[in-house]
């Protein structure tokens, strides 16, 4: 237990020096800017090329990898908005942020370095794979199901024309996709290069995780909403759970990779819930409240689901 205490403590250590920041000095919000900025178009994009890049390609063909994945953050989805409109009464609208916050895990900012910590170079490739798989669906259909309900309906085709425009142009997806590119050609970048994005992919996770706690700080805590636990429990109980169970169905795949789909099912609502919330004006309290006590409730949950991987208790057949 120490051991794994020592592996998650830094983790958690840099989200709570992060949270105690940003509520000992009040510097406004906007002072996350650029830091945001250089996460999610520099230092994680780099992160995500240098693994898929470094990955064998015939390591990437793994569909039975995906669907089962894919279908887990697809039902945590699902329950998060059946919760949502049985126990809190939501609209529509409301339910499907909902269930963005019981399906879409801190993949970004906490999966890779977590997961490279915990299993090793060996979860890179499914890091990787699930972060394009988990975004794409939940950047697809979060907008979709929005659009039905906008009262300044646009057309579908305008509707999906923004949803295309929004997974294509996202620098991750498309870091990822570029790494896979390379690594499918052979092509090695020179030592200048691949030193510097080496030196921009070990800022990732600190950086990622200050900004994590800083941005958690600064949310507002108002009412616990009824169905926020409900929402929660889904997201760091029931996510996990039904991974396992479809990792054993579509199974067998090989230990760090069908672990790895586990620890990362097991990651607290992203901070993503809250910003499209905000952006589409719908469920913004509970959201910020369902990120803030997400992730200190999971630093009982992950820390759990680490110590079962690293002990030999979860196993694969």
């Amino acid at each position: 237990m120490i051991d794994i205490l020592n592996l998650a403590l830094p983790y958690f250590g840099l989200i709570f020096i992060g949270f105690a920041c940003g509520k000992a000095k009040a510097i406004p919000e906007g002072g996350l800017a650029w830091m945001n900025f250089f996460l999610l178009y520099v230092s994680l994009p780099a992160l995500l090329f240098g693994i898929m890049a470094k990955t064998p390609f015939a390591e990437l063909n793994n569909p039975p990898f995906l669907i089962a994945t894919t279908l887990g953050t697809m039902s945590a989805f699902a329950i998060a908005m059946v919760v949502g409109r049985g126990i809190g009464r939501l609209s529509f609208r409301e339910a499907t942020l909902a269930g963005l916050s019981g399906g879409y895990g801190n993949i970004g900012y906490m999966g890779p370095g977590l997961a490279l910590a915990v299993l090793g170079a060996k979860a890179a490739a499914p890091t990787a794979l699930i972060f394009c798989c988990d975004s794409i669906f939940l950047f697809s259909i979060v907008p979709l199901l929005i659009a039905l309900t906008d009262r300044e309906h646009q057309s579908l085709l305008h509707t999906l024309g923004q949803v295309v425009r929004q997974i294509v142009l996202n620098p991750l997806i498309m870091s990822a996709a570029a790494g896979a590119l390379a690594a499918g050609l052979h092509i090695h970048p020179p030592v200048a290069i691949d030193n510097t994005l080496l030196f921009l992919q070990n800022a990732a996770a600190p950086v990622a995780l200050f900004v994590l706690g800083v941005t958690v700080a600064l949310r507002p805590f108002g009412r616990m909403p009824w169905e926020v636990p409900g929402v929660i429990a889904i997201k760091l109980l029931i996510h996990p759970l039904v991974v396992f169970g479809l990792m054993l169905l579509f199974g067998p795949f090989a230990q760090p990779w069908a672990a790895t789909a586990v620890l990362m099912a097991a990651l607290p609502p992203a901070l993503n819930v809250f910003v499209i919330s905000r952006q589409h004006d719908t469920w913004v309290e509970p959201a910020s409240v369902a990120v803030l006590i997400g992730t200190f409730a999971s630093v009982v949950t992950l820390t759990s689901v680490m110590w079962f991987i690293q002990t030999g208790r979860l196993v694969f057949p």
